[in-house]
């Protein structure tokens, strides 16, 4: 709009054609009108004085500022804790008027946020608020909900409940409310730790359980939603039933490893592998809330006592499986004893008929250990020239070439290293492929003088591969690496097969091909020179071979065999066990997956991607593992002891009215304590002679 100077209008004689003329010189006069009036003109053009568009209450502005106030709520949140003060916050930074009232007094946070605060519920209503929000726990809603003075509020007001149980409220508000108010079921599955930074792509999860067919009702339930909507929520249109199966699937399972791994009393250690990491986040998580709210989840979602029970029986599937296959390895060892002691009887026989027939004392035996004796003298031990090699590049053989073998001499041909391998399968076309020589005779390999002979076996295997090498057709010189996830069990393997001139480098890359598959840029790989002699050639071929790891951005961190399978046993262990036994629950994403559940489906694929001799490795041969299996169990029992004590607790005082004369008598342990003198391993004993 433009703001002119005020001017009077030409007389009737000029106004016609004067006006033209100056707006527009060039203008064809008809020639019926005479030159002169136009001559005599003296009215002075318009002029602009200044623009108005800005001023505050023009017509544009007072329709805006109408428009953006209609979309503006009084909204009440009853129930003004930590949730309540963290919806509060956007609530009000979207420019709603937001009341809040709560048994404690939050008048002084009230105010820092802008939130006007009623200590009396009674005052609260009286303020006619639109959108009454119950942000109570699970347990104190109905109390909450039964308090409020609901005649002092107008008959059309909107509840919504932001509960981690849907069919419970919805239930409540159908039952205790007027048919005039309106319900909305809504279950925001973020919170104030996995909210804090932004709500984008969070689930919101809704039904409209009961809406007026007005226009107002229906638009301020829109209204509410678009707060949602607005920060970035991603939001979900679902039944209260519908939400609670999928619930007690992925938030109640969620909530209770994460209370499981809570006892265990789980540590950050120098090798955390992601999968651990994510683990101890969702502990981070899931134990900031309280003991009530996943109580309640237990409590009002008839699906999740289903859901714990699945678990257990999980988990104790996944324990006699372990067992199963520790009891194979014991009967074999007893058999294979067995027959040892046979064969050594029979070749003593063998040995004193041989001796009676030669008459004079000398028995002609020739044991395998002889026949090994005769082949290095065929062959002999090759000596190392003991001169330093300058070249950076290494000539590497990788026994064992499955998916992790082929994984690591991807990295090393790209090195620029010279890479041989060799395996019970034939990979010769992938070898071929990633630019490695491939043998299939261990002997045709060794006599390829590789400086550095690296195992990729399974655990289980590692014995057996080990002792089959024809060690004598390597260099005396020569540095043997392995690569297995428990530490103390193949060094003290290799100490005690390997000769005395070999070298020794303990190491442990904890990342594979599915978490390295981006880079190793910051994943740890550990390391123990267990062996490694004075000689400044082989000092330079350990660090060489470290080196491949170092450049490729890994976390090197030196630490001895022992510590290290101390702190795999309460994080690598206890990783892999969660994800085995969540992998028997057949697991799936729904449609509202939290971030902790999808922190879980995460594990179950990286874990269960690995052989199940994988995990068996790292229970059969990490002296720990027994004790960290022992724990989870116990700390299992627990929390099914903590649930079922406090369910037995309401359904006493439901059968006891009066509790007062109800004898309280001490409570009995499920398990014994836990002395200074005792360790885990005999209490779960005691514990299991008790059952």
């Amino acid at each position: 709009m433009l703001g002119v100077s005020t001017f009077h209008p030409p007389s009737l004689k000029t106004s016609s054609h004067s006006t033209i003329s100056r707006l527009n010189p060039s203008f064809p006069f008809p020639s019926s009108i005479s030159p002169s009036l136009n001559r005599s003109t003296t009215t002075k053009p318009l002029v602009i004085r200044a623009i108005d568009a800005a001023q505050l209450f023009d017509y544009e502005s007072k329709a805006a500022l109408q428009f953006r106030n209609s979309q503006k709520l009084k909204i009440a949140i009853i129930g003004f804790g930590n949730f309540g003060q963290f919806l509060a916050t956007s609530f009000v930074r979207q420019g709603h008027t937001v009341l809040a009232h709560s048994r404690s007094d939050y008048s002084a946070v009230a105010q820092n946020l802008g939130v006007k605060f009623f200590r009396n519920a009674d005052d609260l209503c009286e303020e006619h608020p639109e959108v009454i929000l119950l942000c109570t726990s699970i347990i104190s809603t109905q109390n909450v909900l039964l308090s409020l003075p609901f005649k002092r509020l107008k008959r059309n007001t909107l509840f919504v409940d932001v509960l981690s149980v849907k069919e419970f409220p919805k239930n409540l508000f159908l039952e205790v409310l007027p048919t005039d108010f309106d319900i909305l079921c809504s279950h925001p599955m973020f919170g104030p730790e996995s909210g804090s930074h932004s709500w984008s792509g969070l689930p919101f999860v809704y039904e409209k359980v009961r809406i007026g067919n007005e226009e107002n009702r229906v638009l301020r339930c829109e209204k509410f939603l678009d707060i949602f909507g607005r920060e970035g929520c991603r939001m979900v249109e679902m039944s209260c039933a519908d939400h609670d199966r999928y619930a007690a699937g992925s938030q109640f399972i969620t909530h209770t490893v994460g209370r499981v791994l809570d006892m265990l009393m789980l540590e950050s250690t120098p090798i955390n592998t992601k999968g651990y990491e994510s683990l101890l986040n969702l502990v981070e998580n899931t134990c900031g809330d309280s003991f009530d709210l996943y109580y309640g989840l237990f409590m009002y979602n008839k699906n999740s006592l289903e859901m714990l029970e699945r678990l257990d029986l999980a988990f104790e599937d996944l324990r006699k499986q372990l067992i199963a296959r520790l009891h194979d390895v014991v009967r074999n060892q007893l058999f294979e004893d067995v027959a040892k002691v046979q064969t050594l009887q029979d070749n003593n026989h063998f040995a004193v008929a041989k001796y009676a027939q030669n008459g004079n004392g000398s028995a002609i035996v020739l044991s395998s250990n002889n026949q090994r004796s005769a082949d290095a003298i065929l062959h002999g031990y090759y000596k190392s020239n003991g001169q330093s090699d300058d070249s950076t590049k290494l000539k590497i053989a990788i026994i064992g070439f499955g998916n992790f073998g082929q994984f690591l001499a991807k990295t090393m041909v790209r090195h620029g290293h010279k890479v041989l391998a060799y395996s019970r399968t034939d990979y010769s076309h992938v070898a071929q492929e990633l630019g490695v020589s491939y043998f299939n005779n261990a002997d045709d390999l060794c006599e390829q003088h590789p400086e550095v002979i690296l195992l990729c076996t399974s655990i289980l295997s590692t014995e057996k591969v080990l002792k089959s090498l024809p060690l004598k057709r390597l260099k005396r010189s020569t540095l043997f690496v392995d690569v297995l996830s428990v530490k103390e069990f193949p060094r003290n393997l290799f100490l005690q097969h390997l000769p005395s001139d070999f070298d020794v480098l303990c190491t442990h890359p904890m990342f594979g091909p599915e978490s390295g598959k981006n880079g190793w840029k910051g994943l740890p790989f550990l390391f123990d020179r267990v062996r490694i002699l004075g000689e400044e050639s082989r000092i330079s071929r350990c660090d060489r071979f470290l080196d491949i790891f170092s450049k490729e951005g890994c976390r090197m961190v030196e630490m001895s065999c022992a510590e290290h399978d101390w702190h795999a046993a309460g994080s690598q262990f206890v990783t892999h066990t969660t994800g085995r036994f969540l992998e028997k629950l057949k697991l799936e994403a729904t449609p509202i997956d939290t971030k902790g559940y999808e922190t879980l489906l995460s594990l179950v694929e990286n874990t269960a991607g690995d052989s199940f001799d994988l995990y068996y490795g790292l229970f059969l041969y990490n002296l720990n593992a027994m004790e960290q299996l022992q724990r989870f169990d116990l700390a299992f029992e627990t929390l099914k002891k903590q649930l079922f004590d406090r369910l037995h607790v309401i359904y006493r005082k439901q059968v006891f009215q009066n509790e007062e004369n109800v004898c309280d008598f001490p409570e009995r342990s499920m398990f014994p304590e836990i002395s200074e003198d005792s360790s885990v391993v005999s209490s779960f004993s005691n514990a299991v002679d008790a059952k």
